[in-house]
């Protein structure tokens, strides 16, 4: 197989990631069962889609009796920060007011959301202060 194309995961794969965060090691069997409840998959397809990632480097692999068990190679904190690093740095210049001003308008919190964002900053802030 060629050298995978996207580094980051796609929404397929980020949907299986999910999955695995929170159970973990899980059979081909079991996440297509998990999948299955949104909407339905071919075993096959599910193990494609499973290997690709491993090939990626985003999953690891053990056997387990006759089959492979998958869990995620790193944490849902780690894998969020580096497509968003990616994605600030492709997309708005590395500028964090940009980003944060065009997910303001996509996302349009609510005042309750809003109060969490402002609680957010200022808990970075005092970080920043003590550090």
């Amino acid at each position: 197989m060629g050298r995978p194309k996207h580094e980051h995961p796609t929404p397929g794969e980020l949907e299986i990631l999910s999955i695995l965060w929170e159970q973990s090691p899980l059979s081909v069997r079991e996440v297509r069962e998990i999948l299955n409840r949104r909407r339905p998959r071919a075993y096959t397809s599910v193990m494609s889609l499973l290997n690709v990632m491993t090939d990626k480097g985003l999953l690891t692999r053990k056997p387990s009796g006759r089959a492979f068990v998958y869990q995620a190679k790193a944490g849902r904190a780690k894998t969020m920060r580096r497509m968003l690093g990616d994605l600030l740095g492709r997309a708005f210049e590395g500028s964090a007011s940009l980003l944060v001003a065009h997910l303001l308008e996509e996302a349009n919190p609510d005042s309750e959301e809003l109060a969490t964002i402002r609680q957010t900053l200022a808990d970075y802030e005092r970080q920043q202060e003590d550090g």
